[in-house]
């Protein structure tokens, strides 16, 4: 089974009682990933997710590379509300920072994914929103997703 497959019954089958945010963490290891999710609500078919960290745990694979990981997440994520492009690759710092490629417009708020990957191990995936206009600091929001698409969006990630 793909990391898919097994991840969205997980997610279907978590029920986080009371109120405010909650996390959830599941290791997969025929796939070889951890999955660490903060969210505001959950419920038989989607998420309200705040944050999703992917963390590896295995070894990657030989000559596997930060910016061929960056490049292959931004030409397989699929099912986001947009697509993601990487914006910067840091040799030195051994990190990566993808974000959305157009972010949704709604008057003067622009959101956008961004995910950023620290070396071959973990990827963090947040929303993010904006006032175009005024400029000032961008927001963590949370956003909703149907546990497919997000089960599918890590198996993307994962590669």
């Amino acid at each position: 089974m793909t990391l898919a497959e097994t991840l969205q019954p997980r997610l279907d089958g978590w029920a986080p009682s009371g109120r405010g945010r909650h996390s959830w963490t599941e290791a997969f290891p025929e796939a070889g990933w951890t999955i660490h999710l903060a969210a505001d609500k959950n419920d038989s078919l989607s998420t309200l997710v705040w944050e999703m960290t992917l963390v590896r745990r295995n070894d990657a694979p030989a000559n596997f590379t930060l910016k061929a990981w960056a490049d292959g997440i931004a030409a397989r994520v699929s099912g986001l509300r947009e697509d993601v492009r990487v914006i910067e690759i840091d040799d030195i710092a051994n990190e990566a920072l993808l974000r959305s490629d157009d972010p949704t417009r709604k008057g003067e708020l622009a959101s956008y994914y961004e995910l950023r990957l620290t070396g071959l191990t973990q990827a963090v995936l947040r929303r993010f929103q904006a006032n175009t206009t005024t400029h000032a600091r961008r927001e963590q929001v949370p956003f909703a997703v149907t546990h497919e698409v997000l089960a599918d969006v890590a198996s993307q990630i994962a590669g």
